[in-house]
């Protein structure tokens, strides 16, 4: 993958937009009145956006479309994996709670890769409209967007599922574990 251009290959898409076009068909109570037709033709319209896509898919996050928007004409697309998506997880909530680690640095923070792949963090909000569309993270954990004067005094939130509700929950922002990554938004 050519990383300064991020534009797929002409078979890297080919290969993206039929996966992405089985996981529609298979789930179609995330996206009830839209068409995949209409999907296609915005995602080859916008060729970054498919890179985009491809790093979610490739770090194990299942994207699919969960809602348009009408007022902007995007749709909109979450990680749907079962579990925070695994090439995703033991890392810190961002680069400053990177930086402050003196040792044991985790490999990366959750809000350098989601720049990085040019998605966002789920929001609280988010998260639980996402957990109407299914059970997610059963056994993992997923950071979401933080709110500033959380952040400001060290820590980050993520959710998760149990006992059959949404908690969400608080940690320290440099804290980083196996079982936590993080779950992104892409409007296209």
């Amino acid at each position: 993958m050519n990383s300064n251009k991020k534009e797929l290959s002409p078979e890297q898409r080919e290969e993206l937009l039929s996966a992405l076009k089985t996981r529609f068909e298979k789930n179609m109570n995330r996206h009830k009145g839209i068409e995949w037709a209409n999907v296609q033709a915005k995602l080859e319209a916008n060729p970054e956006k498919l890179w985009s896509l491809d790093d979610m898919e490739i770090t194990g996050g299942e994207p699919d479309v969960v809602g348009y928007d009408k007022k902007t004409g995007e749709y909109i697309f979450y990680d749907c994996s079962a579990e925070s998506p695994k090439g995703r997880r033991s890392i810190c909530y961002d680069h400053e709670a990177l930086e402050s680690r003196k040792e044991h640095k985790p490999k990366d923070s959750a809000m350098g890769m989601a720049a990085d792949m040019g998605i966002e963090l789920l929001t609280e909000e988010q998260y639980r409209e996402l957990q109407q569309l299914g059970e997610f993270d059963l056994k993992t954990s997923s950071w979401i967007i933080t709110p500033a004067d959380i952040r400001a005094r060290g820590g980050a939130l993520f959710c998760d599922r149990r006992f059959g509700h949404v908690f969400v929950y608080h940690n320290g922002a440099e804290s980083y574990y196996g079982a936590r990554g993080f779950r992104g938004a892409l409007r296209v």
